[in-house]
C-alpha cells in the first residue's frame, strides 16, 4: 500500500512552466530547497530530482501523463524517491556510485552517460558529489539541467560553487571543462539549475549558457576557498 502523501497547505504552489513542455516545481524542503523539473515528451515524461510528496504535485504529474523516468542529479536530491516510485511506478535513474543510497528499490544505473530518448541524455559530472550528473535536452537549442553542479550566483551567473561539503573541487572544475568541450554555443542555450533559483529574480532559466560558462576563469576558480 502506498504511503499517503502530505496534504497541500493553503500556500502550496503549483509547478510553473519554464518552456511549453518543461515545468519547475517549488523548492523542496526534503532536498534542502532543491528545484526539480519535469519534461513532458512523446516518448515518456522525465522528472528531474524529487519534488515535495504532496497531493498537488502528484495530481499535476498524473494529469500530464505520469512519470516514466525519475532522474536524480546527485545524492542530495533523493528526497522521498521511494514513495514517489510507489505512487507513480516510475523508473529511477542515478549514477552508479550513489545507487547504494536507494536500498531495496529497482534502480537503473550508468557510468559515464546514459541515453533516455533521442533528445535526452544524462552526463556524469562528478565533483559536487561522487555521482553528480546533469541531464541534457537537445531541443530548444539545448537545455542543461545542472542539479547542484552549476548554480546561479548572486548575480544570476552560472558557476560551480565550492562548499564545505563539496566532494572533490578539481573534479568539479574538470566536469565543467568537459561540458564546455562537448557542447557549443549553438547546442547549449539554457541552464535550469537545481537550486539557488531565487537568484534568477523571476527568470526561469539562465540564457546564453555556453557563452557565460566559457567566460569563467577556471584556473582562478580552482583556487576558490569553500563557502562555509
Amino acid at each position: 500500500m502506498c504511503p499517503l502523501p502530505q496534504q497541500p497547505s493553503q500556500t502550496t504552489k503549483s509547478p510553473r512552466d519554464v518552456f511549453d513542455n518543461i515545468f519547475a516545481f517549488p523548492p523542496n524542503r526534503d532536498t534542502l530547497g532543491g528545484t526539480c523539473y519535469f519534461i513532458v515528451g512523446n516518448e515518456g515524461n522525465i522528472l528531474i530530482d524529487c519534488p515535495a510528496l504532496d497531493q498537488t504535485n502528484l495530481d499535476f504529474l498524473r494529469s500530464h501523463g505520469g512519470v516514466k523516468w525519475l532522474f536524480l542529479t546527485h545524492r542530495g536530491a533523493i528526497g522521498k524517491t521511494a514513495e514517489l516510485q510507489q505512487n507513480l511506478s516510475c523508473n529511477i535513474l542515478i549514477q552508479e556510485q550513489e545507487a547504494y543510497l536507494l536500498p531495496g528499490l529497482t534502480v537503473t544505473t550508468f557510468t559515464q552517460e546514459f541515453t533516455i530518448t533521442p533528445t535526452v541524455k544524462v552526463i556524469w559530472t562528478p565533483g559536487h558529489s561522487p555521482g553528480s550528473s546533469c541531464l541534457y535536452y537537445s531541443d530548444l537549442g539545448g537545455v542543461l539541467f545542472s542539479g547542484r553542479h552549476l548554480l546561479p550566483n548572486q548575480k544570476g551567473e552560472p558557476v560551480p560553487l565550492r562548499t564545505a561539503k563539496t566532494f572533490h573541487w578539481p573534479r568539479q572544475i574538470n566536469s565543467l571543462q568537459k561540458i564546455l568541450e562537448t557542447l557549443t554555443p549553438e547546442t547549449l542555450n539554457y541552464i535550469c539549475p537545481g537550486a539557488n533559483t531565487g537568484f534568477l529574480r523571476g527568470k526561469r532559466f539562465i540564457d546564453q549558457a555556453h557563452q557565460r560558462l566559457a567566460s569563467l576563469d577556471l584556473p582562478a576558480l580552482l583556487k576558490t576557498q569553500p563557502i562555509l
